[in-house]
């Protein structure tokens, strides 16, 4: 009688255990990766660090001491939400628009680990270290600010966030450094499986959203590749693209503004929130 009744305390114990780190249902994570626009090429404004939400989060991919931040928890999503010294991103008003669209009940935690410069080959795990072993200086230093392997580090990170809530979709803005190379969705295909593998999730459940590059009403450089990046969904049935058309872009031809940003970012959120509600 007196080990059955220990039995059941253990039980009981392990139990409540459980639900301490238990997955919340109503927290939806979202994975982003890419290069300089995902990454967030414009300083952010006064008016990107106003009004944040505590509904909508990041977790920190890296140690920052300016912002204070600390890899792997958890912060109010405010600029930057890359790195360190990094700009405003598609994912801050993507961030912003879901969390005024969906219900007060449900938060919106983002994820961001992204690569100026870098082709989509530093995120295939197979292939990453060859990629990198050739890489300039510049592009090296800042794969070693993820520990020398930034899908690692997103995977690392994602399994974070799976303790704490769902994954809902994966964002990517990346094909400047591939503009021309028509295997481009076919290597976004490997990337975004070996994802869904390491991180137990279904592609039916788990959208990539795939942005368009500076077009060429904007005076894109590499506008060429947004037809490659549209026939994305004919290879990822479960992708839908982002248009970047009237995105204010800068004078490089390769990035976008601060504004442009904002607009992107928000077409992003437009687009997940229809997907959600379809659910």
């Amino acid at each position: 009688m007196k080990t059955s009744f220990s039995l059941i305390i253990c039980i009981l114990l392990s139990l409540a255990g459980s639900r301490a780190v238990a997955q919340d249902p109503s927290f939806y994570i979202f994975l982003a990766f890419g290069q300089s626009n995902m990454e967030g090429h414009a300083r952010f404004e006064p008016e990107d660090t106003v009004m944040t939400n505590d509904r909508f989060r990041v977790l920190s991919a890296v140690d920052c001491t300016d912002p204070d931040r600390k890899k792997g928890v958890w912060y109010i999503a405010k600029p930057p939400l890359c790195r360190c010294d990094t700009g405003l991103t598609p994912t801050d008003y993507f961030g912003r628009t879901l969390t005024e669209r969906l219900p007060d009940s449900i938060r919106i935690g983002v994820i961001n680990v992204s690569v100026g410069g870098c082709k989509i080959e530093l995120f295939d795990k197979d292939h990453y270290t060859s990629y990198v072993s050739s890489a300039p200086d510049w592009l090296k230093s800042m794969v070693q600010e993820y520990g020398g392997n930034p899908y690692e580090r997103l995977v690392e990170m994602a399994k974070i966030a799976q303790k704490q809530g769902v994954i809902k979709g994966i964002l990517l803005h990346q094909g400047e450094s591939d503009t021309g190379d028509i295997s481009w969705p076919e290597k976004v295909k490997t990337v975004y499986a070996n994802l869904l593998d390491d991180l137990s999730l279904k592609a039916g459940e788990i959208p990539l959203l795939a942005g368009e590059l500076v077009g060429e009403a904007q005076g894109g450089k590499c506008a060429s590749m947004n037809t490659v990046i549209r026939t994305l969904p004919e290879t990822i049935p479960t992708a839908y693209i982002i248009s970047s058309e009237g995105c204010e872009a800068v004078d490089d031809g390769l990035h976008f503004s601060a504004a442009g940003y904002r607009v992107l970012g928000q077409r992003y959120g437009e687009k997940m929130y229809a997907l959600l509600s379809s659910e």
